[in-house]
């Protein structure tokens, strides 16, 4: 472990990006620590101390690393972004124009990214005007606190106006932040941002458990978590592999194909895409709370759409195995997939080329995403489950974390992995 950990560090490139990649977390971690101008102080630290009940906004305090609760400048961290880019993929499936793009490479693909960037700030705008109001009507409230707190010192319109150009900004450079990690860092921007807020909470959460549970309780959650973290890491790495052989054909004075190799298919094919799109989605009630004015359903919003509520759960199981099976067919589509192996001369043995090589791949795709999408919803809301029963309200999103803190980490160690393999040194995962 320590000489894999010390080849990276001898590989400039790869140093780089490491080094390049913690730069950047680094650098949204003291963004979140940085509160907005105009905000009162002493009343930002009680409902901190008080938003650990977590209220109708705690989930997106989770995937924002505390800074919602501070009044950060990216205090509402990667959230838009996750919105916008939902949106936008499944509008593509209904838009011809998106789907015209979506098809069109890399040239499409810029298109697609530039809309999801204005969609992102026009949510983060419409968000953020929302909050500003809460924030000086209700401030405690929104997190669960009984206490009314009015967190904006000397309100006025100009103030309110540039808390929330403050907020957009920050969310647009976050957005910047999550795409240099792509492009020039180690994994993937949004899950890495995500990965560094949840792992951040852990300890407090922790800590929050043992003392609302008692040691009992708190070791029983503790030894689910351990069997949840090892069951992940071994369904991560169950694949199913599909044979496909290359026919030999001749391109001028050339001889291409005759080679046979497989399409790897994960049991868990979309990774922890569908925790992050469901979290997603049940967050907009909590944006229509925020703009609707009606007292009820903020009630409504705030008594169901929390974690240890069992509406919350079991729609968040139903949610997180829909958007399993809509992500993994988003990304592997049978029917490009059977052209693609056509187009190059290849085909599955004892499958005809065409519509029987897509039909095949479409049935083994439902086989594994089955198990693989019941397997996480079940371990998202199986902590959730024994929080509810045992009342502990202080810390109920550990399932959430561990899924994502898990898979983002595998992914990331597979591609310094990949990395390091190419350079000819031995990796971390044996």
């Amino acid at each position: 472990m320590l000489t894999s950990l010390a080849n990276i560090f001898r590989i400039p490139d790869l140093r780089k990006k490491v080094l390049f990649t913690l730069t950047i977390i680094g650098l949204y971690q003291f963004g979140a620590n940085v509160p907005v101008p105009f905000v009162n102080f002493s009343k930002i630290a009680q409902l901190e101390s008080a938003s650990r009940s977590s209220g109708v906004l705690g989930f997106l305090n989770l995937f924002s690393g505390g800074a919602l609760t501070r009044m950060a400048i990216f205090g509402l961290g990667i959230m838009p972004y996750i919105t916008s880019s939902i949106i936008i993929q499944l509008l593509s499936t209904v838009i011809p124009k998106l789907e015209q793009w979506r098809d069109q490479g890399a040239i499409g693909q810029k298109k697609i990214t530039q809309t999801t960037r204005y969609l992102t700030v026009a949510l983060a705008l419409m968000q953020s005007t929302g909050l500003v109001y809460l924030f000086h009507k209700n401030g405690g409230g929104l997190f669960g606190s009984s206490q009314n707190l009015d967190l904006i010192l000397n309100y006025s319109i100009w103030r309110a106006a540039f808390i929330v150009m403050t907020l957009t900004a920050g969310t647009a450079f976050v957005m910047w932040l999550a795409e240099l990690i792509t492009q020039r860092g180690i994994g993937q921007g949004m899950s890495i941002l995500i990965f560094a807020n949840v792992v951040a909470g852990i300890p407090s959460g922790l800590n929050t458990v043992l003392q609302e549970g008692g040691r009992i309780k708190f070791f029983a959650i503790v030894l689910v978590s351990v069997a949840l973290l090892v069951a992940i890491v071994f369904v991560d790495q169950g694949q199913r592999r599909i044979p496909v052989t290359f026919a030999k054909r001749v391109v001028g004075r050339k001889m291409f194909g005759g080679q046979n190799t497989y399409i790897p298919l994960k049991v868990n094919q979309a990774g922890v895409i569908p925790i992050i799109f469901a979290s997603s989605v049940l967050y907009i009630p909590i944006l229509l709370s925020n703009i609707i004015p009606s007292q009820a359903f903020r009630t409504w919003v705030n008594h169901n759409i929390t974690p240890t509520s069992i509406f919350y759960i079991a729609v968040y199981f139903f949610f997180i195995i829909l958007f399993a099976f809509f992500y993994v067919y988003v990304q592997f589509d049978p029917h490009q997939q059977a052209d693609t192996i056509r187009k190059q001369g290849g085909y599955i043995p004892g499958i005809r080329p065409g519509q029987p090589t897509e039909r095949y791949l479409a049935h083994i795709l439902n086989r594994i995403t089955w198990p693989g999408a019941l397997f996480l919803g079940s371990v998202a809301v199986i902590p959730s489950l024994l929080m509810a029963a045992w009342n502990i309200n202080n810390y109920p999103f550990y399932g959430t974390t561990l899924l994502i803190a898990t898979g983002v980490a595998l992914e990331t160690m597979k591609q310094i992995d990949s990395q390091l393999m190419m350079r000819n040194y031995e990796g971390f995962l044996k």
